[in-house]
Protein backbone atom coordinates (compact mmCIF):
# COMPACT_ATOMS: atom_id res chain seq x y z
CA UNK A 1 0.00 0.00 0.00
CA UNK A 2 3.25 2.43 0.49
CA UNK A 3 3.78 1.71 -2.66
CA UNK A 4 0.55 3.09 -3.98
CA UNK A 5 0.79 5.66 -1.98
CA UNK A 6 3.81 7.60 -2.86
CA UNK A 7 3.72 6.53 -6.60
CA UNK A 8 0.06 6.20 -7.63
CA UNK A 9 0.19 10.23 -8.75
CA UNK A 10 3.11 9.46 -10.79
CA UNK A 11 1.68 6.87 -12.92
CA UNK A 12 -1.23 7.73 -13.83
CA UNK A 13 -0.27 10.96 -14.58
CA UNK A 14 2.44 9.42 -16.69
CA UNK A 15 0.13 6.89 -18.23
CA UNK A 16 -2.35 9.87 -18.76
CA UNK A 17 0.58 11.99 -20.77
CA UNK A 18 2.07 9.27 -22.66
CA UNK A 19 -2.03 8.55 -24.18
CA UNK A 20 -1.84 12.50 -24.64
CA UNK A 21 1.48 13.03 -26.53
CA UNK A 22 0.38 9.34 -28.57
CA UNK A 23 -3.16 11.45 -29.70
CA UNK A 24 -1.18 15.06 -30.01
CA UNK A 25 1.40 12.51 -32.28
CA UNK A 26 -1.62 10.50 -34.19
CA UNK A 27 -3.67 13.87 -35.05
CA UNK A 28 -0.40 15.86 -36.37
CA UNK A 29 0.49 12.46 -38.34
CA UNK A 30 -2.93 12.92 -40.05
CA UNK A 31 -2.61 16.32 -40.46
CA UNK A 32 0.37 16.24 -42.03
CA UNK A 33 -0.75 13.05 -44.24
CA UNK A 34 -4.06 15.14 -45.41
CA UNK A 35 -1.64 18.64 -46.28
CA UNK A 36 0.18 15.72 -48.86
CA UNK A 37 -2.82 13.83 -50.22
CA UNK A 38 -2.80 12.80 -53.90
CA UNK A 39 -5.79 11.30 -55.31
CA UNK A 40 -3.94 9.51 -58.42
CA UNK A 41 -1.60 7.54 -56.04
CA UNK A 42 -5.09 5.30 -55.23
CA UNK A 43 -7.04 2.82 -57.49
CA UNK A 44 -9.67 2.51 -55.45
CA UNK A 45 -12.25 3.89 -53.15
CA UNK A 46 -11.01 1.07 -50.50
CA UNK A 47 -7.68 1.98 -50.50
CA UNK A 48 -7.68 5.46 -50.17
CA UNK A 49 -10.22 5.26 -47.51
CA UNK A 50 -7.91 2.69 -45.87
CA UNK A 51 -5.00 5.09 -45.88
CA UNK A 52 -6.80 8.31 -44.46
CA UNK A 53 -8.51 7.21 -41.89
CA UNK A 54 -5.54 5.22 -40.53
CA UNK A 55 -4.23 6.38 -37.46
CA UNK A 56 -7.79 6.77 -36.22
CA UNK A 57 -8.46 3.83 -34.09
CA UNK A 58 -5.82 4.52 -31.82
CA UNK A 59 -7.28 8.61 -31.39
CA UNK A 60 -10.66 6.81 -30.58
CA UNK A 61 -9.45 4.12 -27.82
CA UNK A 62 -7.69 7.18 -26.43
CA UNK A 63 -10.78 9.41 -26.48
CA UNK A 64 -12.39 6.57 -25.05
CA UNK A 65 -9.93 5.39 -22.63
CA UNK A 66 -8.79 8.20 -20.86
CA UNK A 67 -11.50 8.95 -18.34
CA UNK A 68 -11.43 5.09 -17.16
CA UNK A 69 -7.60 5.92 -16.36
CA UNK A 70 -8.27 9.20 -14.51
CA UNK A 71 -10.45 7.16 -12.88
CA UNK A 72 -8.93 4.74 -11.57
CA UNK A 73 -6.45 6.87 -10.19
CA UNK A 74 -9.11 8.15 -8.62
CA UNK A 75 -10.35 5.36 -6.92
CA UNK A 76 -7.08 4.21 -5.65
CA UNK A 77 -6.50 7.51 -4.40
CA UNK A 78 -9.79 7.43 -2.09
CA UNK A 79 -8.81 4.09 -0.86
CA UNK A 80 -5.45 5.28 0.18
CA UNK A 81 -7.44 8.17 2.06
CA UNK A 82 -9.51 5.31 3.92
CA UNK A 83 -6.39 3.26 4.52
CA UNK A 84 -5.06 5.98 6.18
CA UNK A 85 -8.19 6.95 8.00
CA UNK A 86 -8.76 3.41 9.11
CA UNK A 87 -4.78 3.06 10.49
CA UNK A 88 -4.70 6.41 12.51
CA UNK A 89 -8.66 5.72 14.02
CA UNK A 90 -8.78 9.91 13.92
CA UNK A 91 -11.33 11.36 11.56
CA UNK A 92 -10.43 14.57 10.83
CA UNK A 93 -12.38 16.49 8.00
CA UNK A 94 -9.46 18.65 6.87
CA UNK A 95 -7.56 15.41 6.11
CA UNK A 96 -9.93 14.07 4.35
CA UNK A 97 -11.13 16.53 2.39
CA UNK A 98 -7.44 17.85 0.87
CA UNK A 99 -7.02 13.80 0.38
CA UNK A 100 -10.32 13.50 -1.44
CA UNK A 101 -9.54 16.32 -3.76
CA UNK A 102 -6.36 15.13 -4.32
CA UNK A 103 -7.46 12.12 -5.82
CA UNK A 104 -9.62 13.81 -8.01
CA UNK A 105 -7.06 15.51 -10.06
CA UNK A 106 -6.64 12.03 -11.71
CA UNK A 107 -10.25 12.33 -13.17
CA UNK A 108 -9.85 15.80 -14.17
CA UNK A 109 -6.54 15.11 -16.33
CA UNK A 110 -8.25 12.04 -17.70
CA UNK A 111 -10.85 14.39 -19.08
CA UNK A 112 -8.39 16.90 -19.96
CA UNK A 113 -6.66 14.09 -22.01
CA UNK A 114 -10.36 12.84 -23.40
CA UNK A 115 -12.29 15.90 -24.62
CA UNK A 116 -9.70 17.27 -26.74
CA UNK A 117 -9.11 13.89 -28.10
CA UNK A 118 -12.83 13.74 -28.93
CA UNK A 119 -12.41 16.63 -30.43
CA UNK A 120 -9.46 16.11 -32.76
CA UNK A 121 -11.30 12.60 -33.59
CA UNK A 122 -14.60 13.88 -34.75
CA UNK A 123 -12.63 16.91 -36.91
CA UNK A 124 -10.96 14.14 -38.56
CA UNK A 125 -13.43 12.25 -39.57
CA UNK A 126 -15.11 14.93 -40.77
CA UNK A 127 -12.14 15.46 -43.07
CA UNK A 128 -11.80 12.13 -43.93
CA UNK A 129 -15.57 12.07 -45.03
CA UNK A 130 -14.71 15.41 -47.27
CA UNK A 131 -11.89 13.41 -48.69
CA UNK A 132 -13.99 10.17 -49.26
CA UNK A 133 -16.08 12.09 -51.40
CA UNK A 134 -13.85 14.10 -53.13
CA UNK A 135 -11.98 10.87 -54.16
CA UNK A 136 -15.27 9.40 -55.31
CA UNK A 137 -16.05 12.63 -57.80
CA UNK A 138 -12.36 12.22 -59.03
CA UNK A 139 -12.94 8.84 -59.93
CA UNK A 140 -15.88 9.16 -61.96
CA UNK A 141 -14.45 12.06 -63.30
CA UNK A 142 -11.44 9.53 -64.13
CA UNK A 143 -13.74 7.20 -65.49
CA UNK A 144 -14.73 9.43 -68.41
Amino acid sequence: MEFLKTHIDFIIIALLGFMGFIAVWCVIERLLFFRKVNLNEYENQESFDDAISENLTTLYIIYSNAPYVGLLGTVIGIMIVFYDMGLSGNIDVKSIVVGLSLALKATAIGLLVAIPSLMAYNALLRKITILSNKFKVHLKSVEK
